[in-house]
């Protein structure tokens, strides 16, 4: 079967105006032309694509299915057109990834720096995204690489194991937790929480933990940027649960405290996701390699299981301490 992309592109665009006339001309056919069109595509496809209304068309689910097949096609050859472009000005691949905003704080600027150094002739985008944001992207061809943390959400993808990450509590100085060092999530549901916007890996995790509680998060204040969490603690606005490198930084440069939050799923990993097809491009693959060398993933893993071992421990220690005698 033979879809030519003037084709393709006419169904794009009598998918977003809802409109075979206004998707003709919008793509510069004649009316009757773009008709003729359609028509063939849904014979050839023994499918019908849009249902005919009284004020437009409604796609069906299989153009709904093909509307998803499109963009991703086109992403792919944008990419494609881009990346032969450069060509002409030296430059020998273009690396697209995506990435939340824990991976980029804490890990990957070295990361990316040292592959660029050793790979000059590749240029990188880097894009901040949520976790889910980064494995739809990947998993749609829009991003060639991502890292995010689990869970993983999209069987599309293959995923390998990063960087083992923990994450830490900020208080204002002073602040009647900062005594202990140490404190339990439950300890914090008491108190305002400054987060990150919804669909943040943490924000929900947390979501999750208060449900499992019983409680639900006083997060009162919601921003994008780690930075901004950081300051609205200093004012007294909240407590904030975020990544460790971030928080220590900080620590040291805003009136905050920085303390361990004991729970297990403090522990954290963060993943590199590719699609999953046979064979990767060679800057893809590259890259990927760079990150996650065989020896780096089984040191991460071992650091995750530990540092859950060690809060499962003294989660049960602290249990037994609260039972009656």
């Amino acid at each position: 079967m033979r879809l030519d992309l003037t084709t393709l592109h006419l169904v794009l665009a009598i998918e977003r105006t809802r409109s075979i006339t206004a998707g003709a001309k919008a793509e510069h056919l004649a009316l009757a032309a773009a008709s003729k069109r359609l028509a063939d595509l849904e014979l050839r496809l023994g499918v019908k694509l849009f249902e005919r209304r009284a004020r437009g068309v409604e796609p069906t689910e299989a153009g709904r299915a093909l509307v998803r097949h499109i963009r991703t096609l086109q992403a792919s050859l944008h990419a494609m057109e881009s990346e032969v472009v450069e060509f002409a000005r030296g430059i020998k691949g273009h690396l697209r990834i995506v990435a939340n905003g824990g991976a980029i704080a804490e890990c990957l600027p070295a990361d990316l720096a040292a592959f660029s150094n050793r790979h000059p002739q590749i240029r990188i985008s880097l894009e901040d995204l949520t976790s889910a944001e980064v494995q739809a992207a990947v998993a749609e061809g829009r991003a060639d690489v991502g890292i995010f943390t689990p869970p993983i959400l999209d069987n599309r993808l293959d995923t390998r194991s990063y960087r083992f990450a923990r994450l830490s509590v900020l208080v204002p100085r002073g602040h009647a937790l900062s005594a202990q060092g140490a404190v339990r999530f439950a300890e914090l549901l008491d108190h305002d929480l400054v987060g990150l916007h919804a669909g943040a890996a943490a924000q929900e995790v947390m979501r999750e933990q208060a449900a499992m509680l019983g409680k639900t998060l006083k997060a009162r204040l919601q921003v994008r940027g780690f930075d901004a969490i950081a300051q609205l603690v200093e004012a007294g606005l909240g407590v904030a649960i975020l990544p460790q490198g971030p928080a220590e930084r900080f620590a040291q440069v805003f009136a905050v405290d920085q303390l361990t939050l004991q729970e297990v799923w403090a522990a954290r990993e963060y993943r590199v996701a590719v699609p999953k097809q046979q064979t990767l491009p060679t800057v893809v693959q590259r890259f990927v390699d760079a990150l996650c060398p065989p020896q780096a993933a089984a040191a991460t893993a071992a650091a995750l299981a530990a540092a859950q071992a060690g809060s499962a421990g003294r989660k049960r220690q602290a249990s037994n301490l609260e039972e009656p005698n």
